[in-house]
């Protein structure tokens, strides 16, 4: 009943229920990978569960690392730790093609396989900075974008970089720039740079 290559195995009923189940019975088996994480996992692995169609199945392990996944860090596939500058650079991406979403530290760490606390403290570390305020500047680096090459409203801007409250954008805006976004636009228009 096997079809495919070993290195892109077959979703079958039988594994997908493993996944959902978290079925340890299946550890060793297969693997799972997440296209949307760059992160492969146990069939026991308590993270949430996947979407169907980002999930791809391995044989084993080294499969999975060669296809450029990476093990998780709550099921430790490969029983070894994702070293933390690795993992953080995961958890940078990931909030760099995804700033415009709802992000929250819990939502992070489900992402990153990991735990809240650890996630934040790590990042930190690594950084120097905890992953809100990563989010914020991804957010308001790309809003200054925004109001230089377009001319769309500062309310439109904020729903666009992932901040539905424009005072509370605005607020943010001046507090990590110095001005307001309606200034900011103003003094680069006014130096030429548009």
């Amino acid at each position: 009943m096997k079809k495919g290559d070993s290195s892109n195995e077959i979703m079958t009923d039988e594994k997908w229920q493993a996944i959902i189940g978290n079925d340890a019975s299946y550890n060793n088996q297969f693997f799972y990978a997440v296209r949307t994480t760059g992160i492969f996992c146990k069939p026991s692995c308590k993270s949430r569960v996947p979407k169907k169609e980002n999930v791809r199945i391995f044989q084993n392990a080294e499969e999975a690392i060669s296809a450029n996944y990476r093990p998780c860090k709550r099921c430790k596939p490969t029983n070894e730790r994702l070293p933390d500058n690795e993992w953080v650079a995961i958890m940078i991406e990931y909030i760099d093609k995804n700033y415009a979403e709802k992000l929250t530290l819990e939502k992070l760490a489900e992402i990153g396989h990991g735990s809240p606390y650890h996630l934040h403290r790590t990042f930190k570390k690594i950084t120097g900075i905890t992953p809100v305020e990563y989010i914020q500047q991804a957010r308001i680096n790309t809003a200054k974008k925004y109001l230089l090459q377009s001319d769309r409203t500062v309310s439109d801007i904020a729903m666009k970089v992932g901040i539905s409250n424009t005072p509370y954008f605005i607020t943010l805006f001046k507090k990590m720039t110095g001005a307001t976004p309606a200034h900011f636009r103003q003094l680069h228009e006014s130096e030429g740079t548009k």
